[in-house]
């Protein structure tokens, strides 16, 4: 499990609304990643309609990773 600092928990029913919620996630986790130069983010589908994005040091600074568990 990737250590981490931040995290946003998505649970959507809808496509529209998942990718709305999802990009203002990564744009959330995007600024509190540019306050500590260490940290990108990753991306999980926990299940259907369920989705983590969090801070992780297990992601380069800069970079987004998609998983699907």
């Amino acid at each position: 499990m990737p250590s981490t600092t931040q995290t946003i928990d998505i649970q959507v029913h809808d496509r529209k609304v998942l990718d709305e919620r999802l990009d203002a996630a990564v744009r959330c986790l995007q600024e509190a990643a540019i306050l500590t130069g260490t940290h990108g983010i990753m991306v999980t589908r926990n299940r259907p309609g369920s989705y983590t994005a969090t801070l992780s040091d297990k992601v380069p600074f800069g970079m987004t990773r998609e998983i699907i568990l």
